[in-house]
């Protein structure tokens, strides 16, 4: 069985041992998933670090399958596709939770907000599906909070005493306290997608456009965005665009343009740090540049980012 390149060097590089393990059981999950569900999979789609393929099934319905990788994410995931029911996520089918396996239905055409051209336009796009997935955090939940992600900066900061990759200790700790400010303040709590950009958002039918692969997260409305506005961006003028997306969020959801640019400063710190390749010292140089601009944004609507 021949994987994705890609695919393989990021579970290794994210999950290690487990992950290996792990790859060496997908030829046996995938037959496990076609004998259980009368189905067969086909060529999976670009792969991150789970397995994901449309499938079809003995009566010719068109899914999707995903096999998770181990961990708790899967339970997060799953729950977040319960709660959210049908507004605005993909629709949940079937699951397996020995297996960490999910069964989907399958969105055609399936072309992504990454295919649009218009870049404006995207991003109204992405804040209106947004708005329909925004639902109120649920009062009892295994899903976890933004208070995770602040761990797992202070978890770095206490790793990499001098730094990490080209993130100076100086910068990650300005990070830490303003992810802790911003917790702390915290007023309003909302189910959170916990990974949406533009890969994560699919049109279906008459180009209803939905949400898929929800991580699961519960927070700000403001921190969910984040992630949208460090992909796609361009090689030149990388400011403007994260600026415009901005206006267009804080327009069109009633954000908090401050807290927004706060949150959009410590998380793009924190996906960096993820980024990092300790073996190559490798990241991505898209996300670090993101640190300087949303400073820079801050600096520019509420003066020196003093944390």
């Amino acid at each position: 069985m021949k994987l994705q390149k890609q695919f393989v060097q990021s579970v290794r590089l994210y999950f290690q041992e487990q992950g290996e393990a792990w790859l060496e059981k997908l030829p046996e999950l995938i037959e496990y998933c076609e004998q259980k569900w009368s189905m067969k999979l086909k060529e999976p789609y670009s792969l991150s670090v789970n397995y994901v393929a449309p499938a079809v099934m003995e009566d010719s319905t068109e899914v999707v399958v995903k096999i998770c990788i181990p961990g708790e994410e899967f339970l997060d995931e799953l729950e977040a596709l319960q709660l959210f029911g049908e507004k605005g996520s993909v629709q949940l089918i079937d699951s397996d939770h020995k297996n960490r396996i999910i069964i989907l239905e399958k969105l055609s055409p399936g072309c992504t907000l990454a295919e649009l051209t218009d870049d404006e336009e995207a991003c109204w796009i992405a804040a209106k599906v947004i708005k329909n997935l925004s639902i109120k955090a649920p009062v009892q939940t295994r899903i976890p909070t933004i208070k995770t992600r602040e761990e797992s900066l202070r978890k770095i900061v206490k790793e990499y005493p001098n730094g990490i990759g080209h993130i100076s200790l100086q910068t990650l700790q300005k990070a830490l306290k303003i992810f802790t400010y911003l917790n702390e303040t915290a007023d309003k709590s909302f189910l959170l997608h916990g990974d949406f950009h533009h890969y994560n958002v699919l049109a279906s039918g008459d180009m209803t456009w939905t949400a898929i692969d929800p991580k699961g997260l519960i927070g700000e409305i403001e921190y969910d965005l984040i992630q949208y506005m460090l992909n796609k961006l361009p090689n030149q003028r990388a400011y403007e665009v994260i600026e415009k997306r901005v206006e267009i969020f804080t327009e069109e959801l009633n954000l908090n343009k401050e807290r927004l640019l706060l949150w959009g400063y410590c998380h793009t710190v924190l996906a960096t740090s993820w980024s990092v390749d300790d073996k190559d010292g490798s990241y991505s140089e898209s996300f670090y540049q993101g640190i300087e601009i949303f400073k820079k944004l801050y600096e520019a609507n509420f003066g020196g980012l003093y944390y």
